[in-house]
């Protein structure tokens, strides 16, 4: 049974054991929507034959879920006080899972991008109803370092998860399988979290002070500034498109935070814990997301492995994630949080360097410990800075503030993948160049690197030898091209080692709640 009395607004009780069914309700419905992206875009290409999408609109398909996603997550806070945690999280749950049954009927590329959208829009909303509901449901210590656990493994595991489920259900269903999987989970987590999620009073009469003027801002502004990270990769980051679309974006948003009530509270971000929380979510939602990319654009690309060969690959990772989850528990509560995070982004920023030294001949071995490094302490990336960011805020704020922490991991994500999009088409052309001259120049040190035995690299005027080691020409360029976004990467997530620094200790900041103990 749920329990009939509110949440008590200044400090929640023990958690029962119908309210951890409730959340471990929520933390499946986020998986679902975290897993749906992954799961999509690896069967892209079956979707493409199945419903005769041209190529070239083929990408909106997952562009459509990430703009409605990223428009949602910010409008959590005020959806859960109008609507009410559990409301507002059965909602969303039959609104995706409904989507999901619209998109596998589907007939056509219109009728896909609608239920995407919606896929997207009710998926936005369950990401950060995890994360506010662990400061909502869960006293301090325990109960609220494990409900981290849950929520945070979760959501870096779905995408680890997400290639060979898709490889799965594409070589042994039918590609409406990729929708259809989220039915029975769905009609599952909507009646658990209406039977064990606490009941509220709806906020109704919130609806008639809504400022749609500012809701439009901050929608078209999200939605443009996923399109110039879509486009600046191929027309580049100073095109005109491009830099109108930033440009829109940064305007938008300057009239959204003038208007006198913005549907989304930007002055929580006087708060320093909060904004540097934040930050370091931001950079890790770069490092997160492009690492997940960029893997499979290897094996894919070079080694020329299916998704299911290729989710074979990556599951490292959620197993290091899971095996080091219960060790991070533990530190997260008995340390102080800025430096586990700062060992968390340390050791991640070390894994992702370890993988600029692949080669083409690069396989599940020389990939394995480099997603152990990874997988082990993106943890600590997680349970500490959640910690910071919202555990020192008064209840009534955690909503709107996990809007906010997870937009801007969502964003860093967006920004993560372009540029690693802008480092691969940049670089791969010039090492090509490169490597057809040290042929010429150099055969016995290009063999090796284009995984070619001295004898195959053709001679100086062997035109039509040339062409015939193109294709391993180009899978050198795009693995050398791979590696030094590997090393972007690595570079930007150490960047949260300054920011953790510069921080100094946590302290409550001017709007976190009285009496709550420092986080150091």
């Amino acid at each position: 049974m749920s329990r009939v009395a509110a949440i008590d607004p200044a400090y929640p009780p023990p958690a029962t054991l119908g309210l951890w069914f409730g959340y471990a309700a929520m933390c499946l419905g986020m998986f679902m929507a975290i897993l749906d992206i992954q799961i999509v875009v690896t069967s892209l290409p079956v979707i493409q034959d199945a419903l005769r999408i041209g190529a070239e609109r083929m990408s909106w398909v997952q562009t459509s879920y990430l703009i409605a996603e990223v428009i949602a997550i910010p409008l959590t806070g005020l959806l859960t006080r109008i609507f009410s945690l559990r409301f507002l999280f059965a909602g969303a749950v039959a609104a995706f899972t409904l989507a999901s049954i619209a998109s596998a009927a589907s007939v056509g590329f219109a009728s896909l991008i609608v239920a995407r959208v919606l896929q997207g829009l009710a998926g936005g909303v369950l990401i950060p109803l995890v994360f506010s509901a662990i400061f909502l449901l869960f006293p301090r210590g325990f109960q609220q370092t494990l409900a981290t656990t849950m929520g945070g493994v979760l959501a870096v595991l779905a995408p680890a998860l997400g290639p060979i489920s898709g490889g799965l259900l594409t070589e042994n269903f039918s590609w409406h399988w990729l929708f259809l999987i989220n039915v029975i989970p769905g009609i599952v987590t909507c009646a658990a979290g209406l039977s064990f999620l606490p009941r509220q009073t709806l906020g109704l009469g919130l609806l008639r002070l809504l400022d749609w003027i500012s809701l439009f801002y901050i929608a078209v502004a999200l939605a443009a500034f996923e399109l110039a990270l879509k486009d600046a990769p191929k027309l580049g980051w100073s095109s005109p498109t491009v830099v109108m679309l930033f440009a829109s974006f940064a305007g938008l948003m300057v009239l959204a935070v003038r208007r006198p009530r913005p549907v989304v509270d930007f002055d929580l971000l006087k708060d320093r814990n909060l904004a540097f929380g934040c930050g370091v979510s931001f950079l890790l939602g770069v490092g997160l997301f492009g690492s997940v990319y960029l893997m499979p654009v290897f094996l894919a690309f070079v080694r020329g492995h299916g998704p299911v060969e290729i989710g074979l690959v990556i599951l490292v990772t959620g197993i290091a994630q899971l095996v080091t989850a219960p060790i991070a528990v533990q530190l997260d509560r008995r340390f102080p949080a800025r430096p586990l995070a700062a060992i968390g982004f340390a050791g991640f920023a070390i894994g992702m360097a370890m993988s600029t030294t692949q080669t083409v001949n690069t396989d599940y071995d020389g990939m394995f410990w480099p997603q152990v490094v990874r997988g082990g302490v993106v943890a600590l990336c997680i349970l500490p800075p959640t910690r910071f960011a919202l555990g020192f805020l008064p209840l009534d704020k955690v909503s709107d503030a996990s809007g906010l922490y997870n937009l801007s991991r969502n964003l860093g994500g967006a920004i993560g993948i372009a540029l690693v999009d802008t480092v691969m088409f940049s670089r791969q052309e010039t090492y090509a160049d490169w490597l057809k001259d040290l042929m010429k120049s150099d055969p016995a040190a290009a063999a090796p690197l284009m995984g070619l035995k001295l004898d195959e690299i053709p001679a100086p005027g062997d035109a039509m030898g040339f062409i015939s080691v193109m294709d391993s020409v180009q899978g050198a360029s795009l693995t050398m091209a791979i590696n030094d976004a590997w090393a972007m990467l690595a570079g930007i997530t150490a960047l949260a080692l300054v920011l953790l620094w510069v921080m100094g200790p946590i302290r409550p900041g001017a709007l976190s709640a009285a009496g709550q103990p420092d986080g150091e």
